[in-house]
């Protein structure tokens, strides 16, 4: 047999095409830059339930600012020739004992009970935060002796204070508001003091420190900017507590009175008539329950959408 010799063919490059990666795209940057904050509401956005929550909180405090003025009745105004009427085109969500129009004094209560679920909240976060980073970046003896006042706090019921302070003040928006500011800030204390103790020994914080920066800067400019996130999920928890709190309060006589409108007082009004005027507990108690279920699933959706643990 003879053998074959194969000729070896050259084929030029140029019929080759690259697929894949190239050297020179390797680093190239494909999508654009995000802040955290962007990154966070892209995500929120992905979660039907909260969005479908800060829609329905939205309306409910539109309503609450709007809808005490699209009629002609106020809170306060009684009329005894149209006492217990049900819902109609005059009254849209019927009257009460004295008279008075339900729609008015649903959203005047509503904004009142959102008013003070929200200043405290704000003041709790004031409290808590400037509370809970003097302590974690003290440290020390310092940080001992604030967290034994914290366990103090802790340690005296809320209901015990209210109760003094009504003895001491009327029942009222600043009473109620003080009582639950009283002891309301030391879990946010707790927390924004854990999340300062995992930073102080980051090192943006130990360059800050080496480049000379006071312990205000690093706290205001490095530390709370960091633990945002966190401050306001807790937030989101913390609203519908105080909604709760207030609700109750008002509910059992400790709270605001007659012919102030809450949605305790609400309630109340409506748990005295519900046997024959189910309506004025149905609204009342449909609203709170709405605001309680909506502002838990938006701190849900927040804390997915914040918290880099909850990250896939």
């Amino acid at each position: 047999m003879q053998n074959m010799k194969k000729k070896e063919v050259e084929i030029p490059a140029k019929m080759f095409k690259i697929v894949g990666r190239k050297e020179e795209t390797l680093e190239e940057i494909k999508r654009s830059h995000l802040t955290g904050w962007q990154d966070g509401w892209l995500r929120l956005k992905q979660n039907k339930a909260a969005m479908i929550s800060l829609f329905v909180l939205l309306m409910i405090v539109i309503l609450s600012i709007i809808g005490p003025h699209v009629n002609t009745y106020t809170y306060q105004q009684t009329n005894y020739d149209a006492v217990y009427l049900e819902p109609n085109s005059d009254h849209w969500l019927g009257t009460d004992k004295f008279g008075r129009d339900q729609w008015t004094r649903l959203w005047e209560g509503t904004r009142i009970s959102l008013y003070i679920a929200v200043l405290a909240a704000l003041l709790d976060i004031l409290i808590g935060i400037t509370y809970g980073a003097i302590s974690a970046f003290k440290g020390g003896k310092v940080d001992h002796m604030m967290q034994r006042i914290i366990e103090i706090l802790v340690g005296i019921p809320n209901l015990i204070i209210i109760i003094l302070l009504i003895m001491m003040m009327k029942p009222g928006i600043t009473t109620i508001i003080i009582a639950m500011v009283i002891t309301g800030w030391v879990n946010m204390a707790r927390l924004v003091r854990g999340q300062i103790f995992k930073l102080k020994n980051a090192e943006y914080i130990l360059a800050a420190r080496a480049l000379g920066a006071d312990g205000r800067r690093i706290i205001i400019g490095h530390m709370l900017p960091n633990t945002l996130g966190i401050i306001i999920i807790n937030m989101m928890f913390t609203i519908p507590s105080a909604i709760f709190t207030e609700a109750f309060l008002s509910f059992i006589g400790l709270g605001l009175q007659e012919p102030l409108a809450s949605l305790g007082v609400l309630i109340n009004d409506g748990f005295q008539a519900m046997r024959n005027h189910f309506y004025l507990l149905a609204f009342p108690s449909i609203v709170i329950v709405s605001l309680m279920v909506c502002f838990n699933l938006l701190a849900d959706g927040l804390r997915d959408a914040f918290d880099p643990k909850m990250r896939n």
